[in-house]
């Protein structure tokens, strides 16, 4: 039997040894710290369909073990294999510097309003998550939201040559990877490789009107567009403080559990896509007002202080926004805690300057810096420097907050996440 035939009997497949799914192809992949090939044998008597493994002589025939040159390879090309016999299925791959999980989850949680639809996982956003996301489309399938995340140059040419979508989403091009990329316009570059698989598959691209560089890159597309002015779907923001409200005509105000102005063109998407695959207004309505972020996205917290969590990750666009639409709704008891921005390169001192200057400027009296570079730009003896978040939470313990209102944003590998059961 092929490896397709193998996974069409559950149309699972697995990639954890610790998580096996009864029926699943299993493939063997190697990562940093573990080989899954290490694991074949245990794998076999696990109730897979079949495994996919390296080509190794260590490993014993078996009647369920596929032997091939390369694992990643493998899974891949299934996956694109099986996109392209899903004839029934639209596919909608969303990449962009800020913003693409918000958009992914509004966008999927309007179409599964009337289709049957799945969407990336987390942020599985990568050459593996792809694929994975492609695979667990089955034959009722109608939508796939494939969101799409790149650090290096030709990464989403490469995904999106994956999922061959029929439609894309861009929602926005800012300063990001910086050291991966190499400078701005490769992040610019590689963004648009999702407009140029569209263009040469005849696709269409939804596209922030607002956005000049997206509306330029775009020009040669078939487009539908969104925004506050001159655009096919007109959304306007309504209010702010914290929670965004937007307001579409015909539909009226919808209040979104989401906090920050910034996540204005994230709502404003999955409304042009609803519309567009006619879903009805009622339900494009409930959705987007039925929606909770998590992961530490754009969350309220309440308690004894009033947290803005959004730690998840940041670059400079992301900071700078976040920080801005901060001091709109902070108000006098405001606290910052920021946590370094990685992957910046050569760019790295002057985007840590450009930041602290700007709460310098917002006003803001208080913050507290985590990370070696806010430490050592960081002049203002206001703003307090820790070179990790455990010296912070030792702070806390000794200087505990109460009353305040806090922003906490920073890479993801600053860990802030951690210092929430101090704060809350």
């Amino acid at each position: 039997m092929s490896i397709y035939s193998y996974y069409q009997q559950s149309y699972k497949v697995s990639t954890d040894s610790r998580h096996i799914e009864p029926a699943s192809v299993f493939f063997a992949l190697k990562g940093e710290r573990f080989d899954g090939n290490d694991f074949a044998l245990e794998v076999a008597e696990a109730g897979v369909a079949s495994l996919v493994v390296a080509d190794r002589p260590s490993l014993p025939d078996h009647p369920r073990i596929v032997k091939v040159n390369n694992t990643l390879e493998a899974l891949q090309g299934l996956a694109m294999f099986h996109r392209l016999q899903m004839k029934q299925l639209k596919v909608l791959s969303i990449t962009g510097t800020n913003g693409k999980t918000t958009t992914k989850e509004l966008v999927s949680a309007v179409l599964s309003r009337k289709y049957n639809t799945i969407f990336t996982q987390g942020n599985f956003n990568n050459h593996i998550g792809v694929p994975l996301t492609l695979l667990r489309i089955t034959p009722d399938t109608e939508f796939a939201v494939v969101e799409m995340g790149a650090n290096h140059p030709g990464e989403i040419k490469t995904l999106a040559a994956l999922a061959c979508p029929d439609y894309g989403i861009i929602t926005n091009i800012g300063k990001a990877h910086l050291e991966g990329f190499g400078s701005f316009e490769g992040v610019i570059k590689t963004k648009n490789e999702l407009y140029e698989n569209l263009k040469a598959s005849n696709g269409t691209a939804f596209v922030n009107a607002d956005n000049a560089l997206l509306m330029d890159l775009s020009k040669d597309l078939s487009r539908h567009t969104y925004g506050t002015q001159s655009a096919e779907c007109m959304v306007r923001p309504a209010a702010c403080d914290p929670y965004l409200k937007v307001n579409v005509e015909g539909i009226g105000d919808i209040q979104t559990h989401l906090v920050g102005s910034y996540n204005f063109e994230n709502v404003a998407a999955a409304i042009a896509v609803g519309r567009h695959f006619g879903v009805d207004d009622h339900d494009i309505k409930a959705a987007l007002e039925e929606y909770t972020p998590t992961n530490s996205r754009s969350q309220v917290i309440e308690g004894r202080n009033r947290i803005i969590m959004d730690a998840y990750n940041a670059n400079p666009t992301s900071m700078n926004a976040s920080v801005r639409n901060f001091r709109q709704i902070s108000g006098d008891e405001a606290l910052l805690i920021l946590g370094d921005m990685r992957e910046l390169g050569d760019a790295s001192e002057q985007e840590h300057r450009a930041i602290l200057d700007l709460l310098k400027s917002s006003g803001f009296h208080q913050a507290f810096l985590v990370g070696p570079c806010f430490g050592k730009y960081n002049d203002n003896p206001e703003y307090l420097n820790f070179a990790t978040v455990d010296d912070l939470i030792a702070h806390l313990g000794q200087h505990p907050v109460e009353g305040r209102t806090i922003l906490v944003k920073g890479s993801h590998s600053i860990q802030l996440e951690k210092v929430l059961p101090c704060i809350q």
